[in-house]
């Protein structure tokens, strides 16, 4: 069990913080960085998973190690990784 004080640490820390849930179990992640996003894309090229694999491991600060080792509650946490991930809108415009 992560405690209120922990989270509040994290967030001064790192900013952001993200509770995924699968099944019975939670996790708490950061936002990735750019250096992470560009490792994950690449390993995740060939396999997809490999992208949430990469964002879990990089971007994890603490809760149940099962959701990284066990396969029926990593591909549950998989459904949300990517929405950790926070991009802004951009816009183009000709000159």
């Amino acid at each position: 069990m992560v405690s209120q004080e922990q989270i509040q640490e994290w967030k001064v820390k790192h900013g952001d913080v993200y509770k995924i849930t699968s099944g019975d179990k939670e996790c708490f992640l950061r936002a990735p960085k750019r250096k992470e996003l560009s490792y994950a894309s690449l390993a995740g090229k060939d396999d997809p998973l490999a992208f949430n694999e990469v964002i879990l491991k990089s971007c994890w600060l603490g809760g149940d190690e099962e959701i990284k080792t066990n396969d029926a509650y990593f591909i549950g946490a998989s459904k949300v990784i990517g929405d950790v991930i926070q991009i802004k809108e951009a816009k183009l415009e000709k000159l």
